[in-house]
């Protein structure tokens, strides 16, 4: 696999073979990887894996026609086909109106800060101990074994690997990064026969050191798994629900993709007219941080090499911006804004980095006080969510709030409503907590109904 160095070189390479066969503008992409992986299950090891890969993509244009090509052989002779290649479909492509680089004054200017990404270096994939996460990932399944009530085991496991991404455009812009990701996992089963119930624990790390131990991930599996035994069935009806922060973070995925440039562009999205309105209620900021040290999704430039910057997405409940790329920012007549994202192949889309809601004013606790019934949800399943209309519907589990406590375990329930009254009806908890690259508290939005 390529050093930085050596990969950004090479994306400057294809992008200057692009101009040579006939391109007028041209940015090129590449990303490589190296990662080593363990699973155990019941004590024993059973699978391990080393995966090395790296691959360069080309997006090239020809007046306002352009095409998008990838490879995964890097040879410069092998590139310099890939170029023409892609001159000569792009020349037989229809006409895009909105095409284009990004423009050139916009463009991120080193240097770039790497935000504490990388704790493994150049030979980090090299360095992998399979060893030590063997270990890890036994210590893992270990204590969710450990834990009374749990019957049986999926697994456990841990990893480690090193990514870079390396982009160059024809305006003059070059930038790369390299990231470490580590991880650890458990997940197991408590119970007998068809009354078992499954839970998991899971967590991933820029930094080894930033992970919890492997006796935390374990223990916290095999808990979960624990009380979800003996689920009693819910008499549904219209009551308040609290989702748990590993699974509240999905509301503002849904958020994000209606807030997305494309399909504002196209008109499809439940919030496409409400720029500028409150969505939520005052007490509520959600914000993209893009800066983070050690983030999930940390980055200096975005996927068309426009610098990136932290932002409220969300103000006091107020939607502030659209997240956008070059192609939807001029169909709306505005100006790109550092959310582009970008694979090998294919166009640039859109997407956040860091986002978390800010924490609220009282605990998960003050928020269960006073519900008489209600549902703590910890499970969330299907994809039942239209995002043109905002109607909601998941399968989900859970537990019983009853007389503001959490008491017995429910599965198989369904919760719905539309996402805008769910938006402004949620309150968030004071329990945030920096785990993942979308963070939110527990929050509690009422009135959602509730059927079993």
């Amino acid at each position: 696999m390529l050093n930085e160095k050596q990969a950004l070189e090479r994306a400057i390479l294809l992008v200057s073979a692009a101009r040579d066969a006939g391109a007028d503008a041209a940015d090129a992409i590449y990303a490589g990887g190296a990662a080593t992986e363990i699973a155990v299950r019941l004590g024993k090891l059973e699978d391990a894996g080393r995966s090395e890969g790296e691959e360069i993509g080309l997006r090239l244009f020809v007046g306002k026609r352009s095409a998008s090509v990838s490879s995964s052989a890097l040879a410069p002779e092998l590139l310099r086909e890939l170029a023409e290649r892609a001159v000569a479909m792009a020349k037989a492509a229809p006409e895009d109106p909105y095409a284009g680089l990004a423009p050139e004054e916009r463009l991120a200017r080193g240097p770039f800060g790497d935000f504490d990404l990388d704790d493994l270096g150049e030979d980090g994939g090299a360095a992998a101990d399979p060893q030590a996460l063997r270990e890890a990932a036994l210590a893992a399944e270990d204590a969710a074994r450990a834990v009374p009530g749990v019957t049986n085991s999926e697994g456990g496991g841990a990893s480690v690997g090193r990514s870079i991404v390396a982009l160059a455009t024809s305006t003059g812009f070059g930038g790369v990064y390299a990231r470490s990701s580590h991880s650890l996992s458990a997940s197991v089963l408590a119970g007998e026969g068809a009354a078992k119930e499954r839970d998991y624990a899971y967590r991933t790390a820029r930094h080894a050191a930033d992970l919890p131990s492997p006796e935390e991930i374990g223990r916290k599996a095999g808990e979960r798994a624990v009380a979800r035994l003996d689920p009693v069935k819910l008499q549904g009806g219209a009551m308040p629900v609290l989702l748990d922060p590993r699974v509240g973070g999905s509301l503002v995925g849904h958020l994000l993709g209606a807030i997305s440039g494309p399909s504002v562009a196209r008109r499809a999205s439940f919030l496409m007219d409400m720029l500028g309105e409150a969505l939520f209620d005052s007490g509520v900021t959600i914000v993209d941080d893009p800066h983070r040290m050690r983030g999930l999704a940390s980055k200096a430039f975005d996927g068309e090499g426009l610098p990136t910057a932290p932002s409220r997405l969300i103000d006091k409940g107020v939607l502030t911006h659209w997240l956008l790329n070059t192609a939807s920012a001029r169909q709306l007549g505005l100006a790109p804004n550092g959310h582009a994202t970008r694979g090998v192949g294919g166009s640039p889309g859109v997407g956040a980095t860091n986002v978390h809601m800010e924490a609220g004013t009282q605990s998960p606790a003050a928020l269960m006080a006073g519900i008489e019934r209600g549902v703590y949800l910890t499970e969330l399943i299907g994809q039942g969510v239209n995002g043109v209309t905002g109607d909601y519907s998941r399968g989900a589990g859970g537990f019983l709030i009853e007389d503001g406590q959490i008491t017995r375990p429910v599965s198989e329930i369904t919760v719905a409503g539309n996402l805008k009254d769910m938006f402004a009806g949620l309150t968030p908890a004071d329990d945030l907590a920096f785990t993942r690259a979308l963070n939110v508290p527990t929050l509690r939005i009422d009135g959602m109904t509730v059927a079993a």
